[in-house]
């Protein structure tokens, strides 16, 4: 039995799971002092969606975010998520580009890295990986945990085991979806402490209302690390809440050592911030925060539930929904088992609601699932079903080596291609991870630089005027 460390999410997947991640910079710097004194084992707040967001929405430039919040919070490991190969995008990057995020983001103050790949194919970690350590940053792996045939607990340990001899410094389950029950989650801690000496560190969500209970019996189990978020943003689809877990370890063998009082002061201030998410439409607390078991009964996340009902109901077929629902396993089974969480959930709910909707199964095929099938974005889990891939691929070899293999260097072009724009050279990663969005806000930055009026932009990215 051990003191368990907390990682806050408020910063990042609380509000990204949420409130869409339109959390503000200026919403976050008034507490990061009183953030910063509170003894986290990290603040999660930059990756994930956050970059896409800042720029695309809220007109920050999310290298500039990273860079106030490390000035504020000196004494306190920052920590972001990052998706491999992919970067913060929806592509495999070259491998220049990777380098050059990592060594970016550790001097504009990123310490921890967790780092993922929707596949759990770890050939599309290693380049990120190998970046990290080699600049200084401190690599947390990370197995995206789902439940299959091929996804054993004996699989998770295999995993992370190897993830440990790749040189990560931490091991993250991360159960995006809340499909990691309590008692499982007992069981994966255990064997995981049996086989690997790194600390380990559990990333859960309360989506289903197993979240809590799932935390709890890991620290029985002897997790060190868990990730949950302060309460105005904690809970239902985001990371289980901080004070109430926090209160539930006091003066117990596992007591974290943080002050319930002063998180509950900082929570007062996000309080304010939640309350105005909400007024701005982005942020539904019946919805958020109702439990759906059928996460547990379908094993999708939530989000993914979500749009395929907005999909559904785009094409007037809003009755084909449990229709859908069952295709949706049966689809992920045909083409080996991935993880659903971003691209591969996209993927395979897309390809369900062509199947049901076209009165025939794989009848069309989207561009998506004929490049996953094909190996574009790594190794599959399990077998694909051969018939579906002949489908798909017809005589189209498929590839079975690391895709960013076939990726020849790319910053040079993209330094090429905004050259007028740059003004740090962070702007050229922007730009590679999110080319339209990224011109978009060059052109915002340049009209407040000259005083121009900048309503066009704001009305186009619907936030306030600055």
């Amino acid at each position: 039995m051990a003191k368990v460390y907390i990682t806050d999410t408020i910063l990042r997947d609380a509000h990204q799971s949420q409130a869409a991640t339109r959390m503000r910079t200026d919403e976050m710097l008034p507490m990061a002092e009183k953030l910063d004194k509170i003894g986290y084992w990290s603040l999660e707040m930059w990756g994930g969606a956050t970059f896409d967001s800042c720029l695309r929405f809220l007109r920050e430039d999310p290298w500039e975010r990273l860079r106030k919040l490390r000035a504020a919070m000196p004494n306190t490991r920052m920590q972001m998520l990052l998706r491999g190969q992919n970067l913060l995008g929806y592509k495999h990057y070259a491998d220049d580009v990777v380098d050059l995020f990592v060594k970016k983001s550790i001097e504009n103050g990123i310490n921890v890295f967790r780092i993922f790949d929707a596949l759990n194919d770890t050939r599309n970690m290693k380049r990120a990986m190998d970046a990290v350590n080699s600049y200084g940053g401190l690599v947390e792996g990370c197995m995206s945990y789902t439940i299959s045939p091929v996804h054993t607990l004996e699989y998770f340990v295999d995993l992370a085991a190897e993830l440990e001899q790749m040189g990560s410094q931490t091991i993250c389950i991360k159960d995006m979806a809340c499909l990691l029950l309590p008692y499982e989650a007992y069981k994966l801690v255990r064997m995981l402490k049996e086989r690997v000496k790194v600390p380990i560190h559990l990333h859960t969500h309360n989506t289903s209302g197993t979240g809590n209970m799932t935390l709890l019996k890991a620290v029985e189990a002897g997790v060190d690390i868990v990730d949950t978020a302060l309460s105005p943003l904690g809970d239902g689809t985001s990371q289980p809440a901080t004070e109430p877990f926090v209160k539930t370890l006091e003066g117990t063998p596992y007591d974290t050592g943080l002050d319930v009082n002063a998180l509950n002061e900082i929570a007062g201030h996000f309080r304010e911030v939640a309350a105005r998410l909400e007024r701005d439409g982005n942020l539904d607390p019946g919805k958020v925060m109702r439990p759906d078991i059928r996460t547990l009964l379908y094993q999708i996340p939530g989000g993914m539930y979500s749009n395929l009902i907005k999909q559904l109901t785009d094409q007037g077929a809003g009755g084909k929904l449990d229709e859908v629902l069952k295709e949706v396993p049966r689809v992920r089974e045909d083409f080996g088992y991935p993880p659903l969480v971003t691209p591969t959930s996209q993927i395979v709910g897309t390809q369900a609601v062509i199947n049901v909707l076209s009165g025939e199964r794989y009848k069309l095929f989207t561009k998506e699932s004929k490049a996953l099938l094909r190996g574009e974005y790594g190794k599959l889990p399990g077998e694909a079903n051969p018939d579906v891939i002949k489908l798909a691929l017809r005589d189209e070899p498929r590839i079975f080596h690391r895709p960013a293999d076939d990726l020849q260097p790319e910053l040079e072009q993209y330094r090429k291609a905004i050259g007028e724009y740059i003004e740090q050279e962070e702007d050229v990663l922007s730009y590679a991870l999110f080319p339209q969005v990224a011109v978009d806000y060059f052109k915002y930055r340049q009209a407040a630089k000259y005083k121009l009026d900048r309503t066009l932009y704001d009305e186009k990215s619907k936030v306030h005027p600055v």
